[in-house]
């Protein structure tokens, strides 16, 4: 039997089960000892079946420990309990609804298989004897942490907050920064086990409808018993292409104003319950190297940031393979520039040095993540003068070698996505070998392949090389200069907006010039006013 096939057919039974349920019954104990035993409410601790009695009529309410606001769930038990049999007849559903659990979210359901979810999400669900739905009051609340910045796109200045792992407290960050009511967050549920919210966020009448559909149709087809690892999960299961392909399909963002900016361009974000990170979709390899600091400052300097580092992202991937080439072949040079070369290659081949440097620096990084923060600096000191000093003093490194390592590393914690400097820091790994093994060949014919698997990726249809391949200098041109607001009319063509203009062309030109003095009959008629309205 093929895994497709037994995914299917174990997916199958789990919705067989639930369908068994069937409607909610009108007899109290018919609905609450199937759901008793499929909650396993005398096994989990945090299940919690409340049993009450109001109006003379027997009633459950099932909701999970933690989840459920006690205030809120006090002053409804409260009212409840002082309810007569008389406010509750004719019409009790009815009444119960529009009268008495006048909450702001609260509707009625009539199976009980549309009531787990519900339970298991952490609402509160009543049954009650003789009514044949249940209410579902969504009294819920999840452990949260506060909007900070984000670690990994801090700005100078700018906003502080950032996406926390609550979804609804993600959505309601957006929505701060997008009031259009065209704006279209659409909830979808995921896992066939752990039911996982995702939210598919667009502007209508902006983004491609079939990027929309797209996007949508994959997240639906995913068959998998559940997302731990929330929005990692969902992009390998979304996006086209070889898995083992280092280079990132979408961008992520933990900024909600970098969310916003990709909206008004016609992008499609993805929203994972439980994750910081928002899904950025469709993205280039040009969007993994743009900051929010960039437009935090004036276009020039913004531009200079830019162009700052792209240098350091280049200098990240070449200038080892380079300089390791220029050492093991010195006839490239020309005399002006042989002191470039090692004075003394050491006790272990360049190559070997720079594969221990590599994996020695990854190590460094490894071991910084899980360090608590009062311990980092002397990491850092045990890395820079016990390892590296050493290294050099005994005669395994070349100096040149550390120079040049710290170059590329400074290059790759320049790069703006997280995702891009660990496939950039693969990458050059895969240049240094192929130029230690076959010199100036084997850098250009290594340089290629990377260059043709880049040329072929695409992201949800979009080349991730546009607009560089297919060329298209407008596009471009925005790459490469951080331009002026003011002349930032249109969306990316590649994107396929429907409305492709943000502004108009031609705006009013304000004249900060100063104005002509008044001449003097013209100061006599200023005075004459001013003595009549004094």
């Amino acid at each position: 039997m093929s895994k497709d096939k037994q995914t299917k057919e174990d997916g199958s039974q789990e919705d067989k089960k639930q369908k068994e349920f069937g409607a909610v019954r009108k007899s109290l104990d018919a609905n609450t000892d199937l759901l008793d035993e499929y909650l396993g409410v005398e096994t989990s601790y945090d299940m919690i079946k409340l049993e009450i009695k109001f109006a003379g009529k027997d009633a459950v309410m099932y909701m999970i420990d933690g989840f459920a606001k006690d205030d809120i769930l006090n002053k409804i038990l409260y009212h409840l309990s002082q309810l007569e049999r008389e406010e509750m007849v004719p019409n009790t559903l009815e009444k119960l609804m529009k009268q008495h659990l006048n909450y702001i979210e609260v509707e009625s359901i009539d199976t009980i298989d549309k009531c787990i979810p519900f339970i298991l999400a952490g609402a509160i669900v009543l049954f009650v004897d003789g009514i044949d739905k249940a209410i579902v009051i969504d009294a819920r609340t999840y452990p949260a942490r506060g909007p900070d910045e984000p670690d990994l796109e801090k700005v100078v200045r700018g906003s502080r907050d950032g996406f926390v792992e609550t979804l609804v407290f993600n959505t309601a960050l957006i929505r701060r920064r997008v009031r259009d009511p065209n704006l279209r967050m659409e909830i979808m549920q995921v896992g066939e086990r752990s039911k996982s919210d995702i939210v598919v966020c667009y502007i209508e009448d902006i983004a491609n409808p079939d990027l929309v559909e797209e996007i949508k149709d994959r997240i639906n087809s995913i068959r998998i018993d559940g997302l731990p690892m929330a929005e990692k999960s969902v992009e390998e299961l979304i996006t086209e292409g070889s898995s083992f392909n280092p280079f990132p399909r979408v961008r992520y963002t933990e900024r909600p104003d970098v969310a916003a900016v990709h909206l008004f361009e016609g992008h499609v974000l993805v929203v994972v319950d439980t994750s910081p990170s928002v899904i950025i979709a469709p993205s280039t390899l040009w969007h993994h190297m743009q900051h929010a600091e960039e437009y935090r400052q004036t276009p020039a300097v913004g531009m200079w940031i830019r162009w700052v580092r792209f240098a350091a992202i280049f200098a990240s991937v070449f200038v080892l393979p380079l300089w390791l080439l220029i050492s093991l072949q010195p006839q490239l040079l020309p005399e002006s520039l042989k002191f470039l070369g090692p004075e003394k290659v050491g006790e272990i081949p360049l190559l070997g040095q720079f594969i221990i440097a590599e994996i020695g620096l990854d190590m460094i990084r490894l071991a910084a993540i899980h360090t608590p923060s009062a311990l980092a600096t002397a990491l850092g000191l045990i890395a820079v003068f016990l390892l590296g000093d050493l290294a050099i003093s005994v005669g395994l490194f070349a100096p040149e070698v550390i120079l040049y390592l710290a170059i590329a590393g400074i290059g790759t914690f320049t790069t703006p996505s997280y995702e891009l400097g660990f496939a950039l820091r693969l990458v050059r790994f895969a240049l240094l070998i192929a130029t230690g093994l076959f010199l100036l060949p084997g850098l250009i014919i290594a340089s290629l392949f990377v260059f043709v698997t880049l040329l072929r990726m695409k992201s949800f249809k979009l080349p991730y090389l546009w607009p560089l391949l297919p060329f298209n200098w407008a596009a471009l041109k925005s790459i490469l200069v951080r331009s002026p607001v003011p002349i930032q009319n249109t969306r990316p063509s590649g994107l396929k907006p429907l409305d492709q203009r943000r502004q108009p062309a031609h705006r009013t030109v304000f004249n900060h010039a100063k104005k002509p003095l008044p001449k003097e009959k013209d100061k006599e008629q200023i005075n004459d006013e001013k003595d009549d309205n004094s």
